[in-house]
């Protein structure tokens, strides 16, 4: 069947339109499941190639506001290693002297942990108010709007006289991050098919690791001054992502499924086309795939009764909500944490500035790479729920390599190889648990209720996020707790029991349409079998506005046909 290019966006039943009608021109029940069988059996034959013919715009679209993580990266790069930065150290930390007699400045724990924690307090502030802001006003004004506020925000970074400042900043800044951490997996998941929303979904996560590795390199390349600019030149950089963001966000499409759930699905047919270059190789056709949004969207209104944060746990959805929280939670709990302190702890494990530094631009360069590895290993048919598990595993295993090398008495051996060994977990972090975890909440979150869901998600990824960063400077710090590399015994510990609740929780969403999956969960079918359970979304009787408003457009475009 060729693409209907020609027919008007409104015209859902022209000459050449699958769509049949009722004698009063109103599309029957039968006609919506019909067209929407119909997209739901080419979405699963469409190969990862025709996805990638069809859908180019939407995926320049994608990785344009994915972009818009970076720049959470890049601070989080910046912070955290600055606490080895010896002009920012002279200028917010205080002097120690070591037991040998020598003395240095170092930024107290206390104040480690609270600027490493400021950005996550006001990200949880982003992520509750994204919940709403987002779903009323739609995606794109929302990131534009969070765009603004980061420019402005940024001011305060660079003429910071105390640490108190930065620390304002730091929160502040933190309420636009928290909207682009959901905001950009949710528009990357909703604009793509099947076949290509477990590549655009993890782009997130590479957007990440480019942040970091521009804000370790910025550090790097400013290691040789000895003045303020040393550490302003990085904060002032932060100036370089809005105004092309917004500029290119302006003219991106809007999320067709959120128009959908908006009752626009004119607006709705109108982006789909602008997301797709139609191919007739792919035998795609707009109208089927409003139908089977629209019918999605009527599936979930009755599987899911409301859409506020309280339905998120109720009835099937708590579940849902459950797994998610625990998928983003995994991340900071299977060691995450202590990996981003990366230079300071290789300082503390005895490497000088350059190789700690070195180390970490490594690290980040990885982070950036496991992504593409991580795609490779998708393509080949390895499910998420296996990635995963594996994952968590390999990363035990090295956690407690990490744990064992504080117990070396050559001290120069021993901090290479710890440097060599998180160069490995970063590298298997990044190809498993660090990118596979953001196609998950994606996929396992219901579209009525995703964006909530995955705020709530990502709100317990900041909570643990905090409780992480408290322990962590102090783990390492010399002046506290001085664990150095028996803090992997600890997050070992941590990441086994990872391992035990993703094998018995975590279910695999590969290859399935988001209908297939609400009708998984609501069946209540074990994690361990959603890979192999078949089922039938059109055999489900649904009713709902958003099908009965569908109905109504239809008739609307014949009666305007006519005339």
């Amino acid at each position: 069947m060729a693409a209907k290019s020609a027919k008007s966006v409104g015209n859902y039943d022209a000459v050449d339109s699958p769509t049949v009608t009722s004698k009063e021109g109103r599309a029957t029940m039968g006609d919506v499941i019909r067209n929407a069988k119909l997209a739901t059996e080419k979405e699963h034959r469409m190969t990862l190639w025709q996805g990638l013919r069809l859908y180019p715009k939407a995926i320049a679209w994608s990785v344009l506001i994915s972009t818009c993580i970076a720049m959470e990266g890049y601070d989080v790069s910046l912070v955290n290693n600055f606490y080895a930065f010896p002009q920012f150290n002279e200028k917010y930390g205080v002097a120690v002297t070591a037991a040998d007699g020598t003395a240095s400045y170092q930024v107290p724990a206390a104040w480690q942990a609270g600027l490493s924690n400021g950005a996550v307090v006001g990200e949880i502030i982003g992520l509750v108010i994204n919940g709403w802001v987002s779903e009323r006003f739609g995606y794109r004004y929302t990131v534009i709007a969070c765009l603004v506020l980061v420019a402005a925000f940024t001011a305060i970074f660079f003429t910071a006289q105390t640490v108190v400042h930065l620390q304002v900043a730091e929160i502040l800044c933190g309420i636009p991050w928290g909207v682009f951490q959901t905001l950009t997996i949710t528009y990357a998941s909703e604009v793509c098919p099947v076949s290509l929303r477990g590549y655009l979904t993890t782009y997130v996560n590479f957007c990440w690791g480019l942040g970091q590795m521009i804000g370790i390199g910025v550090i790097m390349g400013n290691l040789w001054r000895t003045d303020e600019w040393a550490y302003r030149i990085p904060y002032a950089l932060q100036w370089m992502w809005p105004a092309p963001l917004i500029i290119g966000i302006y003219f991106a499409p809007e999320s067709p499924w959120w128009l959908i759930r908006k009752g626009k699905l004119e607006e709705a047919k109108r982006s789909l086309l602008r997301l797709t270059s139609l191919d007739r190789e792919t035998d795609f056709d707009a109208d089927e795939t409003v139908a089977m949004m629209v019918h999605t969207s009527a599936l979930e209104q009755k599987i899911t009764k409301g859409a506020s944060y309280l339905d998120c746990f109720r009835g099937i959805d708590r579940r849902r909500t459950e797994i998610v929280c625990m998928c983003w939670a995994i991340q900071n709990l299977s060691g995450n944490s202590f990996s981003n302190y990366s230079t300071y702890f290789l300082q503390q494990a005895g490497l000088s500035n350059d190789k700690a530094y070195s180390f970490a631009m490594g690290q980040y360069a990885i982070n950036c790479a496991g992504v593409f590895g991580a795609w490779t290993l998708i393509t080949l048919g390895i499910g998420r729920r296996t990635l995963y598990l594996y994952g968590l595993a390999a990363l035990f295993v090295m956690l407690m390599i990490l744990g064992f090398l504080g117990l070396s008495k050559d001290r120069d051996a021993a901090s290479l190889a710890t440097g060599s060994i998180m160069l490995v977990w970063a590298l298997c972090y990044q190809l498993t648990v660090g990118t596979v975890c953001y196609s998950l909440v994606a996929e396992l979150s219901t579209r009525r209720l995703q964006i909530k869901t995955v705020v709530l998600g990502r709100i317990l990824y900041n909570v643990v996020g905090i409780i992480c960063g408290v322990l962590t400077p102090y783990m390492l710090n010399p002046s506290a707790w001085d664990w150095g590399n028996y803090a992997g015994f600890f997050w070992a510990g941590s990441c086994f029991l990872c391992f035990i609740y993703t094998y018995f929780r975590v279910p695999e969403p590969t290859g399935r349409t988001f209908a297939e999956l609400d009708l998984l969960f609501e069946k209540r079918v074990s994690a361990r079998k959603f890979a192999s359970t078949d089922v039938d979304v059109f055999a489900e009787h649904v009713e709902g506005d958003v099908m009965k408003n569908y109905q109504d457009q239809i008739a609307i475009s014949n009666i305007e046909t006519v005339l």
